[in-house]
């Protein structure tokens, strides 16, 4: 986890995420309390759990963008689940448990794709070596016809013997002569001048397919049923068409696997997970039992009563080994519309003391989501746009009347938030979008009156609204 001051963490949140200071801040302020922590004796380190907050406020109001951008602002292990997957034990269904599963699988792929980083040259090296074997190949042996019972007896044979599995044929199998070796020559410096990447040539590799069912059970007992039965069997091959650049990229990721070494990665996956890894539970209202009367409300307090432990701080087996969720940020939120925290079960509510209530946003806030932010709509719809040699400008006005019809189409109907505006903006410039590939115009300025045009009578029509925007 790379360290910044929560300060720093805020203003980096401030790109992405409009208003809602409070949260900010506070997310800011339990995720340096992590740095600190480090800071101390071990033995006391133990003792200091993270301080798990919950979110409160309607949908679109940013609470999932905050949570999501403040793990990738610190480079931190994050999932996002949804407390109504889950089921109580003894239910068909997502276990609670497969949340910190997730997690170690986040975990692993940041710790393999940096340490596949660390040896990417010496991958590349490796993989522009296989792609001048496959362009120029070698001349083949002719193979003698084997019993394929005696090829089984001889791979049983094998692995009795401790050799593990038989060597399957390498590209470069067969024999060379002064000619080929000239070809690879010339062909390898084609390479490095990067004169044939868009060339096209057929290679095997691994099959990415993943056998379907039992997954989840074995998971469970943290046993990883098709990484067994891969160890055990030879890997699938599958023939694929490709460029040469997207070869190298697969070759070198084959490469890099060789290089690295997977025990290690597996360790600092786990340890990353633990110290620094985020939980995200969103629609936790959903689960919160209010009249206990009814078959589904038991239900729901089950699944409460078996994220306790996780959130309280349990070992859970994954396929990667043990991982202890004691200090495993967890982030609870829901609109908690129809229900409050206070009907949550009396010790989850004590797992989340720090509560952040996230405001509605205001038209302000709506103009400044549409134009400031770095992945601002506004923004995105202008680069979509241009791809089509079209330039798109907004006048101020119009920014304002967008903003205003969301706000008006939020309060008439549901309040989804800053959602509203990717489906008035859609229906906006859906003229644009269709006919931007034909047009032959080079500008267009979208002002007050296009908007009124476009979406001002479909927001005054509460019928049409509802169905529409």
């Amino acid at each position: 986890m790379s360290v910044k001051t929560p300060k720093e963490i805020v203003a980096a949140l401030d790109k992405y995420v409009i208003g809602q200071d409070e949260a900010k801040r506070a997310v800011a302020v339990a995720l340096y309390n992590r740095y600190r922590r480090m800071q101390l004796p071990e033995k006391m380190q133990q003792d200091i759990t993270p301080k798990n907050l919950l979110m409160i406020g309607p949908t679109g109001v940013g609470k999932t963008e905050i949570a999501r951008r403040l793990a990738k602002v610190v480079n931190a292990p994050f999932v996002k689940v949804e407390a109504t997957k889950f089921t109580e034990v003894g239910y068909v269904g997502r276990d609670v448990e497969s949340m910190v599963r997730d997690l170690a699988d986040t975990a692993v792929k940041m710790e393999e794709d940096k340490a596949y980083g660390d040896v990417r040259g010496r991958a590349t090296r490796e993989a522009n070596k296989r792609l001048v074997r496959l362009l120029v190949p070698a001349i083949k042996k002719e193979k003698k016809n084997q019993n394929p019972m005696a090829e089984l007896m001889t791979m049983m044979q094998s692995m009795q013997n401790g050799e593990g599995m038989p060597q399957q044929p390498k590209e470069e199998d067969g024999e060379l002569n002064d000619e080929i070796r000239n070809q690879r020559l010339s062909v390898a410096d084609q390479l490095e001048k990067g004169l044939l990447e868009d060339k096209e040539l057929t290679v095997s590799v691994e099959d990415e397919k993943k056998p379907a069912g039992g997954n989840d059970a074995m998971g469970a007992m943290g046993i990883d049923l098709s990484d067994m039965m891969g160890q055990m069997m030879p890997k699938r091959k599958v023939q694929r068409t490709m460029s040469v650049r997207e070869a190298r990229e697969v070759f070198i990721r084959e490469e890099s696997a060789k290089l690295v070494n997977h025990a290690d990665i597996y360790h600092n996956a786990i340890k990353s997970a633990q110290d620094n890894g985020i939980i995200f539970i969103d629609e936790i209202d959903k689960i919160a039992a209010g009249n206990k009367n009814t078959s589904g409300e038991v239900s729901r307090e089950g699944v409460q009563r078996d994220i306790l432990p996780i959130v309280e701080g349990s070992v859970v087996n994954t396929k990667y080994g043990p991982l202890n969720t004691e200090h495993v940020l967890f982030i609870g939120s829901g609109a908690f519309a129809t229900a409050k925290p206070s009907d949550l079960i009396a010790e989850l509510q004590g797992r989340f003391p720090i509560r952040v209530e996230l405001k509605d946003l205001t038209k302000e806030d709506f103009v400044r989501i549409l134009t400031e932010p770095d992945n601002a709509l506004v923004k995105q719809y202008m680069a979509l746009i241009k791809t089509d040699g079209v330039k798109v400008t907004f006048t101020k006005e119009a920014i304002e009347r967008i903003a205003e019809i969301a706000i008006d189409v939020n309060r008439d109907t549901d309040n989804i938030g800053a959602r509203r505006l990717a489906t008035i903006l859609e229906k906006l410039l859906e003229d644009i979008l269709y006919e931007g590939p034909d047009m032959q115009m080079g500008d267009i300025t979208i002002t007050e009156k296009y908007v009124n045009d476009k979406v001002g009578d479909i927001a005054a029509d509460k019928n049409m609204t509802r169905y529409i925007l």
